[in-house]
């Protein structure tokens, strides 16, 4: 296992290499955890010459002192970071990892039933990994994929969901991940893997937060396996301190008439980027991926997607919704593959940006690749201000010019919230945006 000279990996495979394999660590899970090393070593870091890597350069984080996160000793610092954060009052159950690492301390697991299991990843492979054998690693592909190559390599825990056949979590599940990094290059690397059978009915609230402002990086990977006829929903906040860098994958395999809702919200990080496939493997089913990206300043937020139909009957909806200003940029890259077999396809996707400041920046490609000929699919992106009529409508009507401009802007934002089906965590991500948005000195036209 040699990497390719200058592709930047060589500090991360030399600390792969040195690593101690854990005692509690499955035999199954080494030669996949070596094809990972492998894979990373063999792609490199993407340059802005690989097409899907075009508009976002990940330099940056190729150059940094990479060090691998260590767990912590929890103080005061990460109680009160939560004790403030968003979704916290939320109800159900909730686990908390810092620096990557399972924190029982400030984790809160309810008593469950019916064969429900909300464990941590590490403890799982340590007593019964069985299970996650069947699926570990199946849906987010290393091939193609170097920071989930990455992940596969080096994580270090995560979550384990999983719901039996015909039961329903009424409550939502919080996977809570701090960063307490104090060094720049520290890496944290997450991985959560989350099984709903099928008839089954789940609600997963994933957010990522930080008690200090160093620029370390963040890599990701969330595996979702909805089975037949299950429901799922899956709401994702990023809101990383402002010098950190974050890469997530979210890969999924939905079966026949399954309903899937993918939320992505985008608020934090110098750098963000989320790889999102989903693969409609079975007839009938909805799946929806809809996200936000709020970005000031100099940063990026970048949703890369591919939304495999692979079955018939089937209908995907994308939605996604950029707000912009200072020097910021967004990229949206949306691609719809519609297979040969996959008749009567319904795939909308759309990709609407509002810029706030003449420098901020969007970059958007929604793209269809159809192999089908009985189809209904259809693509869109807009790029602008906001509507001078729409304002001067409103100012007609006696609404002063500051609150026409908050009126608009809060409509665009949410026309993604709202597609939130579980209502307390559409309540708190509404008043976060809000809230941000009226830090925001452009939203008054100041």
């Amino acid at each position: 296992m040699t990497p390719k000279a200058n592709n930047g990996t060589e500090s991360l495979v030399e600390t792969f290499s040195q690593l101690e394999v854990a005692a509690a660590q499955p035999k199954w899970l080494a030669p996949l955890r070596k094809a990972g090393i492998a894979s990373f070593a063999d792609q490199g870091f993407p340059t802005l010459h690989d097409e899907d890597w075009r508009f976002t350069n990940v330099a940056p984080i190729a150059k940094l002192p990479f060090q691998l996160a260590s767990q912590v000793a929890v103080n005061g610092a990460e109680s009160k970071l939560l004790d403030d954060a968003a979704f916290t009052k939320l109800p159900g159950h909730r686990l908390v990892f810092v620096n990557g690492f399972f924190c029982a301390k400030l984790s809160s697991i309810k008593p469950v039933s019916g064969g429900v299991r909300i464990e941590n990843l590490a403890a799982t492979l340590a007593n019964d990994s069985a299970l996650i054998e069947k699926h570990l690693g199946k849906y987010a592909h290393a091939a193609g994929n170097t920071f989930a190559a990455l992940n596969q390599a080096l994580f270090t825990d995560g979550a384990f969901i999983f719901v039996p056949k015909g039961v329903e979590v009424s409550e939502p599940i919080q996977l809570i991940y701090v960063s307490s990094a104090k060094q720049n290059g520290e890496v944290i690397l997450p991985r959560n893997l989350v099984i709903a059978e099928a008839n089954s009915k789940l609600t997963v609230v994933e957010s990522y937060i930080s008690t200090g402002n160093v620029a370390y990086f963040t890599n990701a990977v969330t595996e979702i396996i909805a089975g037949e006829n299950a429901n799922v929903e899956h709401v994702k906040l990023q809101d990383e301190a402002t010098e950190a860098f974050h890469i997530a994958t979210i890969a999924g395999e939905f079966g026949r008439a399954s309903n899937v809702s993918v939320h992505s919200f985008a608020l934090g990080a110098k750098l963000s980027r989320n790889n999102i496939r989903t693969n409609l493997a079975g007839e009938g089913l909805e799946c929806v991926l809809n996200g936000l990206y709020l970005t000031k300043d100099e940063q990026l937020a970048d949703h890369h997607m591919i939304v495999e139909h692979a079955q018939p009957h089937c209908a995907s909806h994308e939605y996604f919704n950029g707000i912009l200003d200072d020097k910021s940029k967004g990229v949206f890259h949306g691609r719809i593959l519609v297979r040969e077999i996959a008749q009567k396809t319904d795939a909308k996707q759309t990709n609407k940006n509002l810029l706030l400041s003449d420098d901020a920046t969007a970059d958007t490609k929604p793209q269809l690749e159809i192999y089908a000929d009985d189809v209904k699919c259809t693509h869109g992106a807009t790029i602008g201000q906001l509507n001078k009529e729409s304002i001067f409508y409103l100012r007609a009507r006696g609404i002063g010019s500051d609150m026409a401009r908050q009126m608009l802007i809060h409509a665009f934002a949410g026309e993604i919230i709202e597609r939130i089906k579980c209502e307390p965590a559409r309540e708190v991500i509404d008043k976060l945006v809000w809230d941000r948005l009226e830090a925001n000195p452009h939203l008054a036209g100041k």
